[in-house]
């Protein structure tokens, strides 16, 4: 079945939104933040980034309301409403990996400040004792539990995967220079998207420290 040259809309636009969403990611705009704000950067870049990310995936999202190609699937009830639920606890439950390893998301940790006095360890714990990376997870999980598919959406999802997994990729290559041989160990033991659910990683600390 041919793709209907309405997919390049959405195409493009992701195109776009992952651009810009890897330049705010990346080093060189953190650290043109912290150049600007100081130590305010911490609480409010986060802050930032998230809110223009959800700024501007709204575009994408109306694109996909008016050229959604034709419709593939839609599962039936019960089957949407388990789907629906089933997103809202993947949502609430990736807001645990942030609570869990809140450091990580630190501008001074990431561009090398306070390592000389350990102020940012790498102190694995809660759900990243299981998995390495709860977000790439979640990630999948809430675009492919969408209950009905399109042609343009199922385009849409699938350059989602691959840049969600580039971007896993980039992000532990941060971590390692980061953390240097204490995430290699961590890396060894612990899998990237599926939980070790068998066996808890033997440097996880408590959530008390």
């Amino acid at each position: 079945m041919p793709i209907d040259s309405t997919s390049l809309y959405p195409v493009i636009y992701l195109i776009g939104f992952a651009a810009l969403h890897s330049f705010l990611a990346s080093l060189p705009a953190k650290r043109i933040a912290k150049a600007h704000f100081g130590s305010k950067v911490d609480p409010w870049y986060p802050i930032f980034f998230s809110a223009v990310a959800a700024i501007t995936i709204l575009p994408l999202a109306v694109i996909l309301f008016f050229f959604p190609g034709q419709l593939i699937y839609i599962l039936p009830s019960p089957w949407i409403w388990l789907a629906f639920a089933a997103q809202i606890v993947v949502g609430l439950a990736s807001l645990r990996a942030f609570l869990d390893a809140p450091h990580r998301f630190l501008i001074r940790a990431q561009l090398g400040e306070g390592h000389s006095s350990g102020e940012f360890a790498l102190g694995i714990r809660g759900i990243y004792c299981w998995i390495r990376d709860p977000f790439l997870l979640s990630g999948f999980l809430l675009i492919w539990l969408t209950p009905f598919m399109t042609e343009n959406l199922l385009l849409v999802y699938l350059l989602t995967t691959a840049y969600l997994f580039m971007g896993s990729v980039h992000w532990e290559s941060r971590l390692i220079k980061q953390f240097g041989q204490e995430y290699i160990n961590y890396q060894k033991e612990v899998r990237r998207m599926i939980p070790t659910l068998k066996k808890r990683w033997k440097g996880c600390k408590s959530l008390d420290r």
